[in-house]
């Protein structure tokens, strides 16, 4: 095989050939199975695909030509421009050999999942994804519930093209990436049934203080994408990872909000809006017992991202429940990017003195508070 490599042989040092997030689900899938974090199995097809995509037929030097006069401050030049881009790319002939070893490795997966037309997720994953100083996450295309060899296919020529989304463009630019520098892996991976179980995102801090010692679960019926994009108010699981580690229930309190729609598949493969049944809306998408589990996977995956590193990696992963088998499964997982370890909360203590409203109001000279500052 030259052009995909499957799950078990990918490690977090191949980000150059399969970008950070496939990295990322390759590490899961190979190091994390005995701590019993489940990944549903895939392949990538590496960057190579991409990078001799360009060198066929001269398509580098079109797009280099394009790309010339691209600044991204004339918003209407940009979006014409980003959509002949996506058009080179997707109607360019696929280098040799690639078709096959797709098509091949769609065979393997769906023997091993026991379906001849299985269900997969195609999701684009750039070369320089998930670095310190940089984050494509969003930027580009996935596509779920891909099923048959020519639908998988026409799903990775769209994920190829859009490298060239008019936010892709407009943020390599903005920090100062070489366009035609970052290329573009793809992972195929065994889809989860969510749409009719749950999904979601958690943290492995409080992602509005950064406080470390907890797992924030966000659950949702139907796809997850619905949370990531903020598009809806999630159910909240709050877990304290210390207590969690002594092997005692760790859940600090839940949030159960309404939820009137879920995201689903739609019969021609696109993602839509379904309503929940009134009498469901105000159950949680999750048990406890559930979300205890998620926040044990949490804290494996958070603690061996950290071994590798050499310090405090705390993670953003995204979950979803099979309602084929019921059971829990990792999906995507990524350094959190939205803290840093220089960021933390600080608790601030006004003290006043005797008559102190006015002045508190009007201070002057030694009347002022005293202000005490604690992490």
């Amino acid at each position: 095989m030259t052009f995909v490599k499957w799950f078990h042989e990918i490690r977090l040092g191949d980000v150059p050939r399969v970008g950070g997030k496939t990295a990322s689900l390759g590490e899961l899938y190979g190091e994390l199975g005995a701590a019993g974090v489940r990944v549903p199995n895939g392949f990538a097809i590496t960057a190579d695909a991409y990078r001799g995509l360009l060198e066929r037929d001269g398509l580098r030097d079109r797009l280099a030509a394009i790309l010339k006069g691209v600044t991204g401050e004339d918003v209407t030049a940009l979006a014409a421009a980003g959509a002949e881009l996506r058009r080179l790319v997707e109607s360019a002939p696929l280098p040799l050999g690639l078709e096959e070893e797709v098509t091949s490795g769609y065979r393997v997966l769906g023997r091993e999942y026991g379906s001849g037309h299985l269900a997969v997720a195609v999701r684009s994953s750039a070369t320089a994804e998930d670095l310190p100083q940089a984050s494509f996450a969003g930027q580009h295309e996935s596509y779920l519930g891909v099923r048959g060899e020519a639908a998988l296919l026409t799903a990775c020529r769209r994920c190829f093209a859009s490298i060239f989304t008019d936010r892709a463009i407009v943020y390599r630019i903005q920090n100062r990436f070489e366009h035609l520098s970052v290329a573009l892996s793809i992972a195929v991976q065994k889809m989860v049934a969510c749409d009719r179980g749950s999904s979601g995102v958690m943290f492995t801090l409080d992602p509005d203080s950064g406080f470390p010692n907890v797992v924030l679960v966000n659950a949702a019926f139907g796809l997850g994408e619905a949370i990531v994009q903020g598009q809806l108010d999630p159910d909240e699981f709050w877990i304290f990872k210390p207590t969690l580690r002594t092997g005692h229930h760790a859940l600090l309190k839940r949030k159960i909000a309404r939820k009137t729609w879920k995201l689903v598949m739609g019969a021609g493969g696109q993602t839509e809006r379904a309503p929940v049944p009134a009498e469901v809306q105000r159950s949680a998408s999750l048990s406890d017992q559930e979300a205890l589990e998620l926040g044990r996977f949490a804290v494996a995956i958070e603690e061996h991202y950290s071994r590798k590193a050499g310090h405090a990696v705390p993670m953003d992963i995204e979950w979803a429940k099979d309602a084929d088998d019921g059971r829990l499964y990792i999906l995507p997982a990524r350094p959190e990017t939205v803290h840093t370890a220089a960021r933390r909360a600080v608790l601030e203590i006004y003290s006043l003195r005797p008559g102190g409203l006015r002045d508190r109001l009007v201070p002057r000279g030694p009347h002022l508070p005293r202000r005490h500052r604690q992490p």
